[in-house]
């Protein structure tokens, strides 16, 4: 249970690391990122997983390239769901996508050894 908060607020402060970072790419608080980072998590785990089901061969031929555009989706759903929470376009979502998957592997991490 703890490793699960741990890796929740780890992710809002990825969110918050992203927004200073990428151009279009607003957090207005710790209040949107960690609601943000839930509701990511919860559509990743949910229509992002059956999405990434009917996209296996796709993401086969771009070798997994474009599992990035559904996580870009997943961001860009949440930030239409929370307040305070912005993303202004594909490319900042894509770039946010990027930036987080990377910063998730360093969080799974350290949430792995907590």
């Amino acid at each position: 249970m703890i490793k699960l908060l741990i890796h929740w607020v780890l992710s809002a402060l990825a969110l918050l690391i992203i927004a200073q970072f990428v151009p279009g790419f607003q957090v207005q608080g710790l209040e949107p990122a960690l609601i943000a980072a839930l509701v990511i998590g919860l559509l990743n785990g949910t229509l992002g997983l059956l999405l990434k089901i009917i996209t296996f061969p796709i993401s086969i031929l771009t070798l997994g390239l474009f599992l990035l555009v559904i996580n870009a989706l997943m961001i860009r759903l949440a930030a239409h769901i929370v307040t305070g929470f912005h993303v202004g376009g594909w490319i900042p979502a894509l770039w946010g996508a990027v930036v987080l998957s990377v910063l998730g592997m360093a969080i799974h991490l350290v949430a792995k050894r907590a």
